[in-house]
């Protein structure tokens, strides 16, 4: 029997501690190679660690909301089985990786049998855990081998599941998959209300995120009681510091200058609705930000000094875009971004649009989603604001925000109408964009928001 200890490993580059969040498995669980063992919190995301070791766990050495630092032991896993060599004539040699040797007979055969723990690696995370189960050296006898299974372990309980949903007692069964059960909790979203349009008649990602959508307007209809509570005290931690810091960073370091300009958006929510109707985006969620992101990839391409970063010895202009998009989580913001945008068709930008969304709501973007971004996108309109003053990303030069679409009087041809109208409003780096750059942006994004037809050209 062996006993492994797991280590809080680096799962982003520079990591130096994470919070434990949640256990999945508890004192006396058996676990497998790549089975989920716990929930971490990093500055940047959830992520889920899965087991480098087969076995039965021993010790949990870490207890939620603790903040441990990078090489920390978190857990124990007891090896499940031994392996042991049985030489004909003399007896067993046991021990995984040991060599088994005869002791009775010169000329037997020497075995070299790894133990069913040894070898196994992550998926992705180095040789493959597949290995050969011995090595052959000449000789002439035989050898046999036995498994002899250790006195079982104590059993513990198992940890609770997380409570469900509360249901109505005469509402029939709602099918929905744990993950998609977690995203409407997190939302806040009743799943007796969400409309199933599974192959299954089960709940997707999509139905939650609809139903989520429709009903944001009304959250703060009611008004909660004050707490029994004077004051609530929250540890600054994880994303919050994060937050925290990147904003001050930015904040104080980049001179940020604003501009902001109203467009008549009715000919991209007509675009928006034929995009909808069309086949070829069945199933791929469309909405007014994947044109406004294809219109800031059109800008950048036209003024690329905003897509660029300042540095005390030079400013290094990209041409490409990472495409970030600030994404209000239950965790906090973040911004990931669709690395390589440039090149993308608008369907390939839909999806992608889509799945980081769906991604950061989940909480499970990885650090590497949010690294390199070149300029950002903020949808504050889905909050029915009209316009803002973003702060800068840290280390990017440009940020637009899209205010809500909404019907207003609008001039055209001389004739006052009811048009669908927004604002666009957007900060950057004065030290890198200069006021005529920056205008000339705008007017380009805004250019392709009052006529997405100019991306067909």
């Amino acid at each position: 029997m062996s006993v492994s200890k797991f280590t809080l490993p680096d799962v982003g580059e520079g990591l130096t501690e994470a919070e434990i969040v949640e256990w999945r498995v508890a004192p006396g669980d058996t676990v497998s190679i790549n089975q989920v063992l716990v929930e971490i919190e990093t500055a940047k995301s959830l992520v889920e660690l899965p087991s480098p070791f087969v076995g039965v766990v021993g010790e949990i050495l870490v207890q939620p909301g603790t903040t441990v630092d990078v090489g920390t032991v978190i857990i124990t896993i007891v090896s499940e089985t031994v392996t042991v060599a049985v030489v004909p004539g003399g007896a067993p040699v046991a021990g995984p990786g040991e060599l088994a040797v005869a002791a009775a007979d010169a000329g037997s055969t020497i075995t070299d049998e790894p133990a069913e723990t040894q070898g196994a690696v992550l998926v992705g995370r180095g040789a493959a855990a597949t290995m050969p189960t011995r090595r052959k050296r000449h000789g002439t006898a035989p050898v046999a081998h036995e498994t002899i299974a250790p006195p079982a372990l104590p059993q513990r309980p198992a940890a609770q599941p997380l409570p469900q949903l509360p249901r109505a007692a005469s509402a029939g069964p709602v099918v929905a998959k744990p993950p998609i059960r977690k995203l409407a909790k997190d939302l806040g979203v009743d799943l007796l209300l969400v409309e199933a349009t599974g192959p299954v008649g089960d709940v997707t990602r999509e139905d939650v995120l609809r139903e989520a959508t429709q009903a944001s307007v009304f959250r703060n209809i009611q008004t909660p009681e004050w707490p029994s509570d004077r004051e609530e005290r929250i540890p600054v931690k994880g994303v919050r510091k994060a937050i925290a810091q990147a904003m001050v960073s930015s904040a104080f370091s980049a001179p940020h200058v604003s501009l902001f300009v109203d467009v008549d958006a009715t000919r991209t929510m007509e675009f928006v609705k034929r995009l909808k109707a069309s086949t070829d985006f069945a199933g791929v969620r469309v909405s007014p930000m994947l044109i406004m992101a294809k219109a800031m990839i059109w800008a950048v391409r036209r003024n690329p000094t905003v897509n660029s970063v300042f540095t005390d010895e030079e400013i290094v202009i990209k041409h490409y875009v990472n495409l970030g998009i600030a994404a209000a989580t239950p965790r906090g913001l973040i911004v990931p971004n669709v690395k390589e945008a440039q090149d993308m068709s608008l369907l390939e930008l839909a999806r992608a649009l889509e799945k980081l969304t769906i991604t950061a709501r989940d909480g499970k973007t990885a650090p590497a989603d949010m690294a390199n971004g070149t300029i950002t996108i903020t949808n504050i309109g889905v909050f029915g604001m009209d316009t803002g003053t973003p702060i800068l990303n840290s280390g990017e030069a440009g940020i637009v925000a899209l205010g809500t679409i909404k019907p207003k009087p609008w001039v055209v041809d001389g004739e006052v109408r009811v048009r669908q109208v927004t604002t666009i409003g957007a900060s950057f780096d004065h030290r890198v964009v200069d006021g005529d750059v920056a205008s000339r942006f705008l007017a380009d994004v805004a250019s392709i928001i009052e006529e997405p037809a100019l991306l067909l050209e």
